[in-house]
């Protein structure tokens, strides 16, 4: 195929089985965070802990019909999404994009119900754009600002990965990427409350929420019952409405224990957010796992896969990816003009 206005991207989509046993291999794209938590000496006992983190918060927030909290357990997959590029400078495939994707296994039923993918949402592009493109763009500026495109040839190809053979495929729900909710907003709770995402936060939009609105998805802020804060929720189509209990609750299990592990000063805070709440990662007042992680190598690997991104990615197909994204923006736009 060729990736040209016209042409629709064609998608490959591999996964990995996120266990004690899991190891990063060599020369493939690997989402930092997984193998962050996937090397050294403590490497199963991290996993180990990780898996268990997990279950234990699932069964905690699907307390009914579970008297003894151990009904239910939860696989994850790796999933790693790639992009057939066929161009003037050459053919090959490019890893876009890595999230997880959960299976509930319900111990009492023996019935095996999928997840909601999104979790873990890592990407190349993304790197590249905040790595790359947003310090270039600022450097020797007074002040701070994102260029006119930011964003949109990622947004893009994420709402053409949603739109295709590929997704529909293998995922039979809209995504969800659950997040960490910004240092730099001040959220303050509602009257809203759900069943199983808890009470929700307001806040105006942070630089993450505008930038997944060019992938097509709103942003809403919820703290499950038991949470030290709220996570920011990224969705198409209806987030209370589109999905079971048991569904977001497996959204929430995960990414409610990757957060503790990255960032335990907002999610292992010793007390939880009050009514207005600004989380700050100098805090002081936190509870660390008994997972080893590197933040600061997560940070240093973000440069580097943007770079990865530009060298294979976006400066040799640069032409191609222009003209595509151009075309696709502008058939959205007739779209949404004739409805």
């Amino acid at each position: 195929m060729r990736l040209t206005e016209s042409s629709a991207p064609v998608f490959s989509i591999e996964t990995t089985r996120f266990d004690e046993d899991y190891r990063p291999v060599d020369g493939t794209r690997i989402t930092t965070n997984f193998a962050n938590l996937a090397r050294g000496e403590d490497r199963e006992e991290n996993l180990r802990n990780t898996l268990r983190m997990i279950d234990r918060r699932f069964n905690d927030l699907a307390n009914w019909d579970n008297e003894t909290g151990d009904r239910y357990q939860l696989e994850l997959d790796i999933v790693t999404v790639s992009v057939d590029i066929d161009d003037a400078s050459g053919g090959g495939s490019f890893p876009l994009i890595e999230v997880l994707h959960p299976l509930i296994v319900d111990t009492k039923t023996g019935q095996r119900i999928d997840g909601i993918v999104g979790n873990n949402f890592s990407s190349y592009v993304r790197d590249y754009d905040f790595s790359i493109v947003l310090p270039a763009h600022n450097e020797g500026r007074t002040g701070f600002s994102a260029p006119d495109d930011f964003g949109v040839l990622h947004g893009n190809l994420f709402k053409s990965f949603i739109e295709s053979d590929a997704y529909a495929e293998q995922f039979a729900t809209p995504p969800v990427v659950c997040l960490s909710v910004s240092t730099s907003k001040t959220y303050r709770r509602s009257a809203n409350v759900h069943p199983i995402l808890g009470v929700e936060y307001t806040s105006e939009s942070s630089p993450t929420d505008n930038y997944f609105a060019k992938m097509g998805m709103r942003a809403r802020y919820f703290m499950p019952r038991g949470s030290a804060a709220p996570l920011a929720f990224y969705f198409v189509g209806d987030l209370l409405g589109d999905y079971t209990n048991l569904e977001l609750i497996a959204t929430i299990s995960t990414m409610e224990t990757f957060q503790k592990i990255y960032r335990p000063e907002i999610y292992n805070a010793n007390s939880a957010a009050g009514a207005v709440y600004q989380p700050s990662l100098t805090a002081s007042d936190f509870s660390l796992t008994r997972v080893v992680y590197d933040r600061e190598e997560r940070s240093r690997l973000a440069v580097v896969q943007g770079k990865f991104a530009e060298e294979f990615f976006m400066t040799p197909h640069e032409a191609t990816l222009r003209e595509w994204s151009a075309g696709y923006s502008a058939r959205n736009d007739d779209e949404q003009g004739d409805r």
